[in-house]
């Protein structure tokens, strides 16, 4: 079976990316809706130019949605709001951009190690994801919440499991789980499976989110990539890397068909 595999598109690749996409039978995620300064600018226009960008693209679309300072399950109501209000707008976007796919962060404070504030985080958090759930129903576009700076798998997890919403689903993110966690990748995957849609590859030097190509760093993809292709229902798979370089260097670890182009 071929590997669903996707390329993401930063604001400053995105051409090449989708020129590898078409060459290689890829997907794309779009990171451009992630960041504040596009959806607070013409969106419209924007929209529409990655419309005309994506058309060709013959693999899964999907959207990473914005992260930055978005405080999921904020006791702040007025912060809970406007979380909710960019997270709806991730989703609105991607139902025009024909994605079926939004990402979005957790964002736990893994620097608050209380249970006081796991079990208030994740109590508000349930409801959050209920409210987001339903616009990505109403919408048919999935959400798959990602791992950062959580530091064990059940904080994500248990909200899941609370929530049981088939729109609201999980992506792992590969060097994450292994950068700020200590627990073993299977564990991750053990927690996370009965959700996980998604996932996020890239290496990294054990120190930093250096999102590099699969070969280089801490993280063992011939370990991990078998055990991803296992599950009954595999999930989709981002080379999350920030040059296109990096992403080729890491399609011999993929069942596609890919054919570089001759010089």
């Amino acid at each position: 079976m071929a590997d669903a595999v996707l390329l993401s598109a930063g604001l400053g690749n995105i051409q090449g990316c989708v020129e590898l996409a078409v060459e290689a039978g890829l997907g794309i995620e779009v990171m451009a809706f992630a960041f504040p300064h596009i959806l607070d600018g013409d969106l419209r226009t924007t929209i529409e130019a990655y419309r005309a960008l994506l058309k060709p693209v013959p693999g899964v679309i999907s959207l990473h949605g914005p992260f930055m300072d978005m405080a999921a399950g904020s006791p702040d109501r007025q912060i809970n709001a406007v979380v909710k209000n960019r997270f709806r707008q991730a989703l609105e976007i991607a139902h025009e951009l024909g994605a079926k796919l939004v990402v979005l962060h957790a964002n736990y404070i893994a620097a608050l190690r209380t249970d006081d504030y796991r079990i208030g985080w994740q109590n508000r958090n349930v409801d959050l994801w209920g409210e987001i759930g339903e616009t990505a129903q109403r919408l048919g576009v999935l959400v798959a919440i990602e791992n950062m700076w959580e530091f064990d798998p059940t904080i994500i997890g248990d909200v899941l499991t609370r929530l049981n919403h088939p729109w609201v689903r999980a992506c792992l993110d590969v060097g994450h789980s292994r950068l700020y966690s200590d627990i073993p990748f299977e564990t991750w995957l053990d927690v996370l499976s009965p959700y996980l849609i998604h996932v996020h590859l890239n290496n990294n030097d054990g120190l930093q989110d250096n999102h590099r190509a699969l070969s280089t760093g801490v993280v063992h993809y011939d370990q991990v990539l078998p055990m991803l292709r296992r599950m009954p229902v595999p999930p989709t798979m981002t080379l999350e890397m920030d040059h296109i370089a990096d992403m080729a260097q890491s399609l011999p670890y993929f069942s596609i068909i890919y054919q570089p182009q001759q010089d």
